[in-house]
């Protein structure tokens, strides 16, 4: 299971936010996306702990706590859901002529 952290500094690292968990118990994972256009943080990530008592442990500790001038978000993280391909590159019409002024 992951913990995912939200509202974050824009210049933390994954080194800061391995730090930070690491009071709480064995960290296994960080991730930190960056945008693809600029490689900057995206404002959140996602910590995996080596037990759900630390995870539990660091949520209760650190949500809506203040980090690097920012009210931390923390909590147990959403499965990622699987995107289809269908959706790509629609615009919500499924008959653009329909809307066309002829």
């Amino acid at each position: 299971m992951s913990i995912y952290i939200g509202n974050l500094s824009y210049q933390v690292t994954e080194d800061d936010l391995r730090r930070a968990f690491a009071e709480y118990g064995t960290v296994a994972r960080v991730q930190l996306p960056t945008d693809r256009e600029t490689g900057k943080p995206r404002g959140f990530a996602f910590v995996e702990m080596q037990t759900d008592a630390e995870e539990q442990a660091a949520i209760e500790a650190l949500d809506g706590a203040e980090w690097m001038g920012r009210d931390l978000r923390v909590n147990k993280a959403k499965p990622r859901e699987e995107r289809s391909n269908s959706s790509r590159g629609s615009w919500g019409g499924g008959n653009a002529r329909r809307n066309r002024n002829y």
